[in-house]
């Protein structure tokens, strides 16, 4: 029963982790609890070498999904004002448009911070679009990492033969 319980939430979080790449739920991080639930059940058994991977990997890229339009907004002229402009949008969009507040949020905050910070309209837009572009790159990063994840865990699925858990089974039937 408890094998039966961790397969199931294992699989709600590797779903609800690449649902999480796209809105603003953290993916990566549902995904790797999924493959750790999977782990510990009798349906899969991972190295500790693929869960450290997985688990630095998921640190890295959640560091990465917050720096990713900051990134952007600088790669692509922008100032101080905007990357703070980018962040404040990404979290005030979190909240007002759940959905896709964080994209608006964060192109918006990007453009507003480089006008509040006295540069032209053109400079704006510019950081802006690069804000847009970090944001994307981070989510397709989420995006890969959790499909990694998910196809791994599917694999391991298929592949593994359930293990018996407990204490072994003598039926002489």
């Amino acid at each position: 029963m408890t094998d039966i319980l961790l397969l199931i939430l294992s699989i709600v979080c590797l779903l609800g982790g690449l649902v999480g790449a796209f809105l603003p739920l953290p993916g990566p991080p549902l995904s790797l609890a999924g493959l750790f639930l999977l782990h510990y059940s009798k349906y899969a058994d991972f190295s500790k070498n693929t869960l450290i991977f997985f688990t630095i990997v998921t640190i890295g890229m959640s560091v990465l999904d917050y720096y990713a339009p900051i990134w952007g907004t600088k790669k692509f002229g922008g100032t101080k004002y905007g990357m703070w402009g980018s962040t404040l949008g990404l979290l005030v969009g979190l909240f007002v448009i759940p959905a896709i507040g964080m994209f608006i949020g964060a192109f918006l905050g990007a453009f507003l911070g480089e006008i509040i910070g006295g540069s032209n309209a053109s400079k704006a837009l510019k950081a802006a679009i690069g804000s847009f572009i970090g944001l994307i790159t981070g989510i397709v990063g989420k995006v890969i990492l959790c499909l990694a994840m998910l196809i791994l865990g599917g694999i391991a699925l298929i592949e593994t033969k359930p293990r018996e858990s407990g204490k072994a089974k003598n039926c002489q039937c």
